[in-house]
């Protein structure tokens, strides 16, 4: 009976002995596959997103050139999308910044009659976008329509990098028209009201 027990005992030990050595080899397998996925994500996150700036960098190269219009088309772009999103708050803020934008066109490289348009084009949209900042949803509307004919103008003299879309409301005031960098209609008159409604007029390269 003695000698059975010892033999129990022996199995006993040496079963505890090879769960402990079996949960520390597991361990050891999981955390050595957690580093390798950590460097597989962290290797990956610096190949398709250079630590997620990759697409900044990319969406700053193309919107960067002709001295700093395309700042300009930025900044209204987001505006636009802004008022698609009836966000009367966010297009206050974007207002502000359009008009800073604005004002710190550089125009020294045109000719003096290109600088005449501009100088021109340039104040009457930072009034607009100016009041922008200022208003509600609805007088914000407004003033975009306005602002768009400024932007439009301005393009026709510093050109675009991007090919851009002239995009026309028949409903909004008459009909009104704005650019946008996609074939995609999303009407910034209306928002979520009538979303779809309008169409592309022409092509701007």
């Amino acid at each position: 009976m003695s000698k059975l027990k010892l033999v129990f005992g022996v199995v006993a030990i040496a079963f505890v002995t090879l769960t402990v050595v079996s949960c520390k080899d597991a361990k050891t397998e999981s955390s050595t596959n957690s580093e390798i996925g950590t460097e597989e994500d962290h290797s990956k996150m610096n190949h398709d997103n250079s630590d997620g700036h990759h697409d900044v960098d990319k969406k700053e190269m193309t919107m960067s050139g002709n001295g700093n219009s395309q700042t300009v088309l930025n900044d209204y772009f987001i505006l636009k999308d802004a008022l698609v999103a009836d966000d009367n708050a966010k297009a206050k803020g974007l207002g502000a910044t359009l008009a800073t934008t604005l004002g710190k066109l550089d125009i020294s490289k045109y000719t003096d009659t290109q600088k005449a348009d501009l100088k021109d084009i340039i104040e009457d949209a930072v009034e607009h976008a100016e009041h922008i900042s200022e208003s509600d949803i609805a007088h914000q509307r407004e003033h975009f329509k306005v602002l768009s004919k400024d932007i439009t103008d301005m393009v026709a003299i510093t050109g675009t990098q991007n090919t851009l879309y002239q995009q026309f409301c028949p409903m909004y005031d008459g009909g009104s028209a704005w650019l946008s960098m996609s074939e995609d209609i999303k009407n910034p008159y209306y928002g979520s009201k009538m979303l779809k409604c309008g169409k592309v007029q022409k092509e701007i390269n």
